[in-house]
């Protein structure tokens, strides 16, 4: 896929790709490492550090995101973003899908400050730094795990369950057996995407169900319209005063038994249906539309005004389906309690940094 057709396919991925890579880039051009930069060049370019991302410089939360720690790592992080976010991207939007992006960042800097501030209270450890978009590549891994589960489709295509399952496993068993990898950012990252993703796939599990009641209502008024019509037909058409001309008078039908060809007709043909005066009453979320109108004539051409309208069965369409605005706003309602989270989350760590350096003083 070239850089055009992703673009045009999944945009944020593309500026996300793009913005890893221009960084890195700018990083070459003032003299850092392509290789190993070293940790004062890192907490420069806004890598997350315990001492300063949980002090004065949330911000580091989502830089560090954008952040890599050499070519190799950058290489890993971009392949796996190009092939996650060209399936998540189109199937979530592109709003949710940057919305879950950088919730998934912060949600694993936020847990690895949690560990490190454990590790540090315990006195088993030091403090590190951490960098790199794996905690939000993560959490779009885990959201396509939930699509998968509810049968989420982009473009007709529906995501391998096991597939998935297999690809998150393995980067989290790599995690814990190479060492200097983020797992606590790993984890993080996919629990916040499983989180934001369960209403989405929820919302769609709705939307679904909405779709079929309205295709089967459709179907129903579809056949009372068929119905309707027919019987109107055999009153204008069989009646003795309008018998139609045969040209062999053996072939003339039965005036009580008309014939059933127009009725039984298969798709190629066209039926008689009064869509718009029969599909209305039959049930009023059920909307049809006419198409292919034709008037059928007499032997002279002249056009039967109150004969039904013929209308080609496949073209019958129905309106886009509304599900309620609950389900439409659960998605961004849970993606404001997972703010509201990590910034009780922040503060709490904050505040006990803060009680153990007053303490020391």
């Amino acid at each position: 896929m070239t850089i055009k057709q992703l673009f045009k396919t999944a945009p944020v991925t593309t500026l996300l790709l793009v913005s890893f890579i221009g960084l890195f880039v700018i990083q070459l051009l003032t003299g850092v490492d392509a290789n190993s930069p070293s940790s004062q060049n890192l907490l420069d370019w806004g890598a997350n550090a315990l001492p300063y991302t949980m002090n004065d410089e949330p911000w580091r939360l989502l830089s560090s995101g954008f952040l890599h720690i050499g070519l190799m790592h950058l290489l890993f992080n971009s392949f796996a973003m190009y092939f996650f976010g060209q399936i998540a991207e189109p199937m979530f939007g592109s709003t949710k899908f940057l919305a879950l992006f950088l919730l998934a960042v912060v949600g694993g800097n936020v847990l690895n400050n949690q560990v490190t501030w454990q590790v540090l209270i315990d006195g088993s450890g030091q403090p590190g730094l951490s960098a790199g978009a794996s905690g939000g590549i993560m959490g779009i891994g885990a959201a396509l795990l939930i699509a998968a589960l509810f049968k989420m489709s982009v473009n007709g295509m529906v995501l391998n369950l096991k597939s998935l399952v297999i690809i998150m496993a393995i980067n989290l068993v790599y995690g814990f057996a190479v060492p200097g990898i983020d797992n606590a950012g790993h984890i993080g990252g996919a629990i916040t995407g499983l989180i934001i993703a369960l209403p989405i796939a929820l919302a769609y599990r709705q939307r679904q169900l909405t779709e079929q009641r309205a295709l089967a209502h459709a179907q129903v008024a579809y056949q009372t319209a068929v119905k309707n019509s027919y019987l109107n037909n055999n009153q204008s058409h069989y009646s003795k005063k309008s018998q139609p001309h045969y040209q062999d008078s053996s072939q003339t039908p039965d005036n009580d038994n008309p014939p059933l060809t127009n009725i039984f007709a298969d798709n190629s043909g066209q039926i008689p249906v009064n869509l718009e005066a029969n599909a209305h009453d039959a049930h009023h979320d059920a909307v049809t539309e006419i198409v292919n109108i034709d008037f059928d004539h007499d032997v002279n051409g002249r056009v039967h005004d109150s004969n039904p309208a013929y209308a080609n069965p496949k073209m019958i369409a129905i309106k886009p389906v509304r599900v309620s605005l609950m389900w439409q706003w659960l998605p961004w309602i849970i993606m404001l309690i997972i703010v509201a989270g990590f910034i009780w989350w922040w503060q709490d760590i904050h505040n006990q940094i803060l009680q153990i350096l007053a303490a020391t003083e």
